[in-house]
């Protein structure tokens, strides 16, 4: 007869419970870590957070051209595509 040892259910909670609050901490830390990401020589920077969250955008006023929309568009992509690169 072969006897199967019983798991330590209550061991693999306290496991888990454990992963959690790391997980918990690891991402409060990455709230707290700034990055930023520019484009068009620094017309328009993203600030964001090391979890990949926007915090602000900054637009340089000169940049600000109704018939050029399209170019801040592009910044905009550029700046933030590059502080997620960074996060």
């Amino acid at each position: 007869m072969i006897f199967m040892a019983k798991p330590n259910l209550s061991g693999l909670l306290g496991q888990v419970q454990k992963m959690q609050e790391q997980l918990k901490k690891a991402q409060e830390e990455l709230e707290a870590i700034d990055v930023e990401g520019s484009s068009g020589g620094g017309m328009v920077t993203v600030f964001a957070t090391a979890n990949r969250e926007i915090k602000r955008i900054q637009i340089d006023p000169e940049v600000v051209d109704p018939e050029e929309v399209e170019m801040l568009e592009d910044l905009i992509v550029a700046a933030v595509n590059q502080a997620l690169e960074k996060a």
